[in-house]
């Protein structure tokens, strides 16, 4: 057993040493195992959760989860202190120059005049802080970690800015319907491969999305909700006349989901 005594209240610095207890000897031999890569999940499992707390309006459940993530921070924080690579203070101090670095406005000597000039700013200073010497770079440097609707959006997003777009949504949608008859033809016709032609329905999908000032992964999101509701109530409308979903045919099933649907909408 370690020698820690408990307290009615911890904080961060406890935090951080109940972490260190854990990783060395006479610790947690689970927690010794871990590397990087072992809790990588780990992490993005904790900041969905705190990010549907923060949905849910759950603040003693975000409160919570918040310290999930603050330990994921602190775990991956404490393997490198033992690489001898960095420390907590070497995080945070990055991330505060990082911080008045990007706000001039604030802590230096440049005037703004809204919302719009401090995210422009942002932008072009973080393009000089990442060397990104061209827009391809900046949307090249997009996270290839990030949830594929979002990584497409942001992508858009920066070629946008280098005024690769359409003028309206027109042209977004003539490129969804054109995406959606080549994916029809590779996947009926085997003219091409329909797996990369669903790729660009997506892709297409999401920069109609931004017409819409949209968010392609709440959209999606919300028709999740919508057709788990809609599924529930066919399977109950099918259970009310003693049938089988299964044993149905395609005709008899679209007749009882538009049946859902209008008792839905």
């Amino acid at each position: 057993m370690v020698n820690w005594s408990e307290k009615k209240s911890y904080n961060c610095q406890d935090l951080m040493e109940i972490v260190r207890i854990l990783r060395h000897p006479g610790g947690c031999p689970w927690d010794q195992e871990q590397t990087h890569q072992s809790i990588r999940r780990n992490f993005l499992e904790e900041a969905y959760e705190a990010a549907e707390a923060i949905d849910r309006d759950d603040v003693e459940g975000l409160k919570e989860e918040l310290g999930d993530v603050l330990l994921q921070v602190y775990f991956h924080t404490s393997l490198e202190e033992d690489a001898g690579r960095f420390s907590l203070d070497d995080v945070a101090d990055g991330v505060c120059k990082k911080l008045v670095y990007r706000h001039p406005h604030v802590f230096g000597k440049v005037n703004v005049r809204s919302t719009e000039e401090v995210l422009t700013n942002w932008e072009e200073l973080k393009k000089k802080e990442k060397h990104q010497d061209t827009q391809a770079d900046a949307v090249d440097a997009v996270a290839r970690t990030l949830p594929a609707l979002w990584r497409a959006e942001k992508m858009k997003k920066k070629a946008a800015k280098a005024g690769f777009d359409w003028r309206d949504i027109t042209g977004a949608l003539d490129k969804l319907s054109e995406e959606v008859e080549e994916l029809r033809r590779a996947a009926l016709e085997r003219e091409g491969d329909p797996v990369e032609e669903l790729g660009d329905v997506l892709f297409a999908a999401v920069c109609a999305a931004r017409f819409l000032e949209a968010d392609p992964e709440e959209a999606l999101h919300a028709a999740c909700e919508k057709f788990s509701a809609r599924f529930r109530r066919t399977e109950e409308l099918a259970a009310q006349r003693g049938w089988r979903l299964n044993e149905l045919s395609d005709q008899e099933q679209t007749a009882l989901w538009r049946e859902a649907k209008e008792q839905l909408h």
